[in-house]
């Protein structure tokens, strides 16, 4: 029987399990941590009872995923709950941007911008399924709708300051520039404006839900699936070489699937091919995010009445100052008032408070690797759009990029995303290749295995969706056939 070990049990590791079991593939999980998930786990972080995403929060990939929606995870357990506003931008002067799956909602927020807004996102809305079949696997492909692909691309690859310069307020501006900071990269760059363009439109089509008690509950869904089809799981188990890996599948698999950062992939398989090793090498990690956890009473006293009813909420000010403190922080420098990213779950899920006590989620962007504080910078920033914010506290718990680094060795250096968004790396990682997932074989004898990447360093990308795992088990598959 074929047999297969997947290192890693993210989402995408777990995508890449249940694929191959699928396909009557024994399969063997091994985690590292002491609890399976990567960045869908939830945790009690701040007081007893209040339940805290540990990293990823909202879901519009997951909602929008083709693979997620064929395994029916609701039948597991999962269920999605929707904010009555998916996201808004609030502004100094008391306005704020929506974006919502009813766009009546935007259109009241963006005034004057609002028919430019639909003109900009409604070819990919009109195409939405197709759209996401598209933009969810490599560059290197043949598109079966290219019309569609192509005049989302005509967009996607025009830097996000162009395409804000479409409107003429600040709203539309500041909240699609805010959306395309989700990328951790310059905001002036080609292809910048791509990861705006596509979670606005899944904003409108799907929305940005949350998982009912917690996004643990995706991770507990996948493991139901994947146990039905005879996957085994074992957590603790650290993974530094092939021996490691034999040790649990009776010998050297014929499969290794690798749900890691291409830094871990290196340690792990040192005799990889050399075109391969030297390209992952050259990957390159972006800015990262330092997270606070935060108990309040109550509810956030925003100044904006609609931040009260959204799931999430960018705070970065004007399109403008947004532009600027994402560069600065791709050079390395740590700006006053960082872009702050901020989570209200609990608004569409109770099960999450106790008491009274709510949990926010947020984070900030910051540099590489920052050993700094910005626990100041941030409640500043939420305190900027909601004043008396700060008298609501109850508990606050940090974690920096070493720890972000610490709870998941993926986050290279508190890069949540697994990777630099810029051009190239949009395009192609973690190499430019035809089949980017697989590795080629490693070790040596009669111990040679065929090994593949499948975590966010591969297409598409960051996000909670599995396609990266999904994407790379087909690749072993086609391999085994031949």
């Amino acid at each position: 029987m074929t047999t297969a070990v997947v290192v890693g049990s993210g989402p995408n590791g777990l995508a890449a399990a249940i694929r191959l079991a699928t396909s009557g593939v024994r399969v063997v999980v091994l985690e590292a941590q002491e609890r399976p998930g990567g960045g869908t786990r939830t945790s009690e972080l701040t007081l007893p009872g209040l339940l805290h995403d540990d990293c990823a929060a909202f879901h519009p990939t997951g909602v929008a995923s083709p693979y997620f929606r064929s395994l029916e995870l609701e039948r597991h357990g999962l269920r999605w709950l929707w904010p009555e506003v998916d996201l808004a931008h609030p502004l100094d002067d008391g306005r704020a941007g929506l974006a919502a799956r009813d766009l009546g909602l935007t259109d009241t927020s963006l005034g004057a911008d609002a028919r430019r807004w639909r003109r900009l996102f409604a070819p990919a809305l009109r195409n939405f399924d197709d759209l996401i079949g598209e933009v969810f696997q490599p560059v290197a492909h043949l598109p079966r709708h290219p019309i569609t692909l192509g005049r989302f691309g005509l967009n996607a690859m025009q830097p996000a300051t162009l395409l804000a310069r479409r409107f003429s307020d600040e709203p539309a501006k500041a909240l699609l520039t805010g959306v395309a900071a989700h990328a951790f990269s310059r905001l002036d760059t080609p292809f910048s404006g791509s990861v705006g363009m596509m979670l606005t439109t899944t904003a409108h089509a799907v929305g940005w839900p949350v998982a009912e008690g917690g996004s643990e509950s995706i991770t507990r869904a996948l493991l139901a699936v994947l146990a039905a089809h005879g996957g085994v799981v074992h957590t603790g188990v650290r993974v530094d070489s092939l021996a490691d890996v034999a040790a649990y599948a009776d010998g050297v698999p014929d499969i290794l699937m690798l749900d890691t950062s291409p830094t871990a992939a290196l340690r792990i398989l040192p005799t990889l091919p050399g075109g391969i090793r030297r390209a992952l090498g050259r990957y390159r990690y972006g800015p990262a995010a330092y997270k606070l956890d935060i108990a309040i009473e109550g509810d956030i006293p925003w100044r904006n009445p609609d931040c009260a009813r959204a799931g999430t909420l960018h705070l970065g000010g004007t399109a403008e100052e947004m532009v600027a403190t994402e560069g600065r922080v791709v050079r390395g420098e740590m700006p006053e008032r960082p872009f702050v990213l901020l989570g209200q779950q609990y608004l569409v899920d109770p099960s999450r408070s106790a008491g009274g006590v709510n949990p926010i989620y947020a984070y900030a962007h910051v540099p590489h690797g920052y050993a700094g504080d910005a626990t100041e910078a941030i409640l500043s920033q939420i305190e900027r759009f909601a004043p008396g914010f700060r008298e609501r506290l109850v508990a606050v718990a940090p974690r920096d990029p070493a720890g972000l680094e610490q709870h998941n060795e993926n986050y290279v250096g508190g890069d949540i995303a697994t990777g630099a968004n810029h051009a190239r790396q949009i395009l192609f990682r973690p190499r430019i290749a035809l089949d980017p997932y697989t590795l080629g074989s490693a070790g040596s004898g009669a111990d040679r295995v065929r090994a593949y990447l499948c975590s966010s360093a591969t297409p598409p990308g960051a996000g909670v969706h599995g396609m990266g795992g999904f994407h790379a088990a087909n690749s072993a598959l086609r391999h085994l056939r031949r």
